[in-house]
């Protein structure tokens, strides 16, 4: 039993509860546990393993292949390595195999985690009130691997009647200095110093933390969901390989993008990611303008639409046709930031031969098209939206006369950049092998 320290720190006292039989579906957890005689008092939280909410609740399924019900578990793909699979899972956990376990269950049948360990932690709570006239706090643990942390430790995947967060922000440390970004995941550190004394393997499911009344929440509390971290704040989302490949297939073209000014920085970044193209000739045949202010995107855009337009009424549309026609470049009129790439030839070969000349410049034409690309993905990976829009390819000469470039650069389209205004369309299905040839 814990108690004030010579400093005045307070200690706490964590122990397993024994005693306690196999559980099997549709045994009452409280019940159980309150039968084991565990010598609980108010303030005290009780620590149970999911493993044992899972036999209780009835999440043991048939599954003579365990990859299938880990598909059926699995609302994305983190990491792949090899068969280990990190994914997010129905209840919005990242981890390997989505928690489903083949261990400690009858064989042909996995052990699926709780379908909602929050109400799973809710229901023994009350239970144990009703059988023992005590308010404890429950946490449903499980065990987890991290990030960049080698060995498992338990965390909380359900809490009820626990603070599962403790926000010191705005406050001040020892020294008198703010704190900014401290946010401790007490449930999480309770999970922990259960799984201290109930072990793997000891057939300790249970365990008490006794002498931290203050992580007490005044009711249910908000349940270990709160400490999921939502889509838009995980700086990882994706495993390496993952993310080059989600930065490709989910690189859409933005038509509409908020008033969110943005980072130059990640532009620049982005650029860094596009000069890694290849390109003929060991050459760099890239070059990115980058027009940061207002009034130079304005500039350069109302000198292209005086030029499309010339070029309209030089094709004989009407009036109406044209003022419909030049619309379409709202989608770089309304973005925060624009990107034009040009071409330079600077180290391409002259053979004197038109077929051979035409070729060396296409191969300068496809490098320049490969940074693009690369732009674009890098601007998907720093979660901005681009649309790349070929106008400035039609009036290049206006294009450097407004910008001041050399005419050897080639300006080929002009890029949109910004945050997206809404969520992109889901894209349709295409099957690769209507593209592939093989011989």
């Amino acid at each position: 039993m814990g108690g004030p320290s010579a400093d005045g720190a307070q200690g706490y006292r964590v122990w397993a509860v024994p005693g306690l039989p196999e559980i099997r579906e549709g045994d009452d957890l409280a019940k159980v546990i309150a039968a084991a005689e565990p010598g609980l008092a108010d303030g005290d939280v009780l620590l149970v393993t999911s493993k044992i909410v899972s036999k209780a609740e009835g999440r043991v399924v048939r599954a003579d292949d365990r990859e299938a019900a880990i598909d059926a578990e699995t609302v994305r793909v983190v990491a792949r390595r090899g068969p280990l699979r990190i994914v997010e899972n129905r209840q919005g956990l990242v981890m390997a195999a989505a928690g489903v376990d083949a261990s400690n269950t009858p064989a042909g049948t996995v052990l699926l985690l709780p379908e909602d360990p929050d109400a799973s932690a809710r229901a023994v709570r009350d239970g144990l009130r009703d059988a023992l006239g005590v308010d404890v706090g429950v946490i449903v643990t499980d065990t987890f691997g991290r990030p960049w942390r080698t060995g498992l430790t338990d965390v909380a995947i359900g809490a009820a009647g626990v603070r599962v967060l403790d926000d010191l922000r705005g406050g001040t440390d020892a020294h008198g200095n703010p704190l900014s970004a401290t946010v401790v995941a007490t449930a999480d550190e309770l999970a922990a110093a259960g799984d201290l004394v109930k072990g793997k393997a000891d057939g300790l499911p249970v365990a008490v933390v006794r002498g931290l009344p203050h992580l007490m929440a005044g009711d249910d509390g908000e349940g270990a969901r709160a400490m999921v971290r939502g889509a838009r704040d995980d700086m990882f989302r994706l495993g390496t390989s993952e993310a080059v490949r989600e930065a490709v297939t989910q690189r859409r073209t933005v038509r509409a993008f908020t008033d969110e000014p943005v980072d130059p920085g990640a532009v620049r970044r982005a650029v860094a990611a596009a000069v890694t193209a290849p390109a003929p000739h060991h050459t760099t045949p890239w070059r990115f303008v980058l027009l940061e202010s207002e009034e130079s995107r304005t500039r350069l855009l109302d000198a292209m639409r005086e030029a499309w337009i010339a070029d309209l009424r030089r094709d004989g549309k009407s009036e109406e046709s044209i003022a419909k026609r030049v619309r379409r470049g709202d989608v770089l009129r309304n973005a925060p930031y624009l990107v034009v790439p040009c071409m330079v030839m600077d180290g391409s070969h002259s053979y004197g031969h038109a077929r051979r000349d035409a070729a060396e410049r296409e191969m300068f034409v496809v490098a320049t098209g490969a940074g693009v690309q690369n732009l674009l993905v890098a601007l998907a990976g720093e979660r901005l939206g681009s649309a790349w829009v070929s106008s400035t390819m039609f009036c290049r000469d206006v294009v450097r006369e407004v910008l001041g470039l050399p005419e050897t650069w080639e300006p080929m389209g002009a890029v949109a950049v910004g945050h997206p205004a809404e969520e992109p369309r889901p894209r349709p299905e295409r099957d690769p092998g209507a593209f592939i040839e093989v011989r």
